[in-house]
């Protein structure tokens, strides 16, 4: 017999396909099929079936098959028949429960009921009703060739958007055409370095210079492209940059000039300098991730480097600190050279950000939006660190707050060799955060700081005093040599 299916949907209210195969009469297969669904609870006991004319049209069977198959079901008691009540699943028919499998072990829950890790902004603050309003509007006035395939670049209307706030906020220059829309800060990594594996992405190889503190997986990503990492010293006032001519074959530095990551600062302006020079001299590329430079709170505005020489640094930002990194939306401002590169390790059709998040964020810059979000939220961050900074004095003056001018997170540093404990005490009060040394690069020269990274910003309002108070507890207590308090 042909194979043939028909879905009972509509007529039982669930979804049900009946496969009618295998060999036998018509009559015997259609059985086989009704007795199988009850068997497997395809079909639950108490269902209505339809009626066996429908049932006859549907499959394109005799009427006389189908009732002569429901006839049989009823005396093996597969289903029951009742005037006015039609034909259903008889209740006992109810397959035999399954051998279960045995549960996992439960996992206990985290014991950290106070969230102090870095780089998240606090979940509770993101602008839902403004946001809501831009996709409606945003969505409301799309063309219709929005809904085909994207533009690798992004969005016209979000690189236009960024063009003027970049240039208006963050000093860059820039213009619509240098923009390729990405995911976030590590997409766009991947797409600058696939080429190094000759898949053809921007061919950018190494060494590459970093900083000596950082994130790791930023790291990570670039040596799993093939590219060896060479770690810059850290002072007060940024990166080493001088330490670029001391490595020979260095092609380019990875920097957090705005304010580095994790320790804190701005890049001073004669190093800022010094490495535009050493770019231009050395044909070199500086990759500046602006990953917070909204949020300042004691200083003025740091502009970004790459307004220094947009030809010779790629400019990398995106909304992950400033709105929610729910929001997958990031952009790289690129050297016209390296346009055409990036965009071939893109693809022509992929775009990697959805098209109507791209469209709703760029109405959410150009309706003013965005900068009241953040200036909302530079003004809840602000208090927050002068909690933060105030608690530390009143309290544990012996622990130096440090890279509190700008950003979303503090370094507390701690007396030499008491890190590892203080991150251990910190978890018995419930603390998640993280201690200095994993933002260590692994081949760096400079001494070991101790210390705590704290996000402030991550909590919820309402449980970020407590967040403070048992961070407070967690510290170690004063010793002769610990560093001199200093909000």
């Amino acid at each position: 017999m042909p194979e043939s299916w028909v879905n009972l949907a509509e007529r039982i209210g669930s979804d049900l396909y009946l496969e009618l195969s295998g060999p036998g009469s018509r009559r015997a297969v259609l059985i086989r099929a009704l007795r199988d669904a009850v068997r497997e609870g395809l079909l639950a006991p108490g269902t209505r079936l339809p009626p066996y004319r429908s049932l006859a049209a549907d499959l394109g069977l005799a009427r006389n098959t189908v009732a002569d198959a429901y006839a049989e079901l009823v005396a093996e008691g597969w289903l029951t028949a009742r005037q006015g009540s039609g034909t259903r699943v008889a209740e006992g028919a109810a397959p035999p429960p399954r051998a279960r499998k045995p549960k996992p072990a439960p996992v206990p829950p985290i014991p950290h009921p106070h969230n102090l890790r870095q780089g998240v902004p606090e979940a509770a603050s993101f602008p839902r009703t403004a946001w809501l309003a831009a996709a409606r509007r945003a969505l409301g006035a799309a063309p219709d060739e929005v809904f085909g395939p994207g533009d690798p670049r992004g969005r016209i209307e979000l690189r236009r958007a960024l063009t003027d706030y970049l240039t208006r906020v963050r000093g860059v220059r820039v213009d619509p055409e240098r923009i390729v829309v990405c995911s976030g800060f590590a997409h766009a990594l991947r797409l600058l370095f696939d080429g190094s594996r000759g898949t053809g992405g921007a061919t950018l190889h190494g060494p590459f210079a970093v900083e000596s503190y950082g994130l790791r997986f930023h790291t990570d990503i670039l040596e799993g492209s093939g590219v060896r990492t060479v770690p810059l010293d850290l002072d007060e006032q940024g990166a080493l940059v001088e330490q670029l001519a001391e490595e020979p074959g260095v092609r380019g530095v990875l920097l957090t000039p705005a304010h580095q990551f994790p320790t804190g600062g701005p890049l001073h302006p004669a190093r800022r300098a010094a490495v535009i020079d050493w770019a231009r001299t050395s044909d070199g590329l500086v990759l500046e991730d602006d990953y917070d430079g909204e949020f300042r709170y004691d200083r003025v505005p740091v502009g970004a480097v790459q307004g220094l020489d947009p030809e010779r640094v790629v400019y990398l930002g995106s909304v992950s600190k400033s709105l929610s990194p729910a929001v997958r939306v990031g952009w790289m401002v690129l050297p016209v050279r390296l346009v055409d590169s990036v965009l071939a390790a893109k693809g022509t059709r992929e775009s990697s950000v959805s098209v109507l998040d791209q469209l709703t964020l760029a109405d959410f810059i150009t309706s003013g939006q965005y900068d009241r979000h953040i200036r909302r939220m530079r003004q809840r961050y602000r208090l927050r660190r002068d909690r933060l900074v105030t608690a530390l004095a009143e309290q544990a003056p012996h622990i130096a707050a440090t890279g509190v001018a700008a950003g979303l997170h503090a370094v507390l540093r701690l007396p030499p060799g008491t890190e590892a404990s203080a991150v251990k005490a910190a978890s018995w009060q419930g603390i998640a955060l993280d201690g200095l040394a994993g933002f260590r690069h692994p081949r760096a020269s400079m001494p070991a700081r101790d210390g705590l990274v704290i996000g402030y910003s991550t909590p919820a309002e309402h449980a970020y005093g407590a967040a403070v108070e048992a961070l407070l507890r967690a510290l170690p207590p004063s010793t002769a040599d610990s560093p001199t308090s200093r909000p």
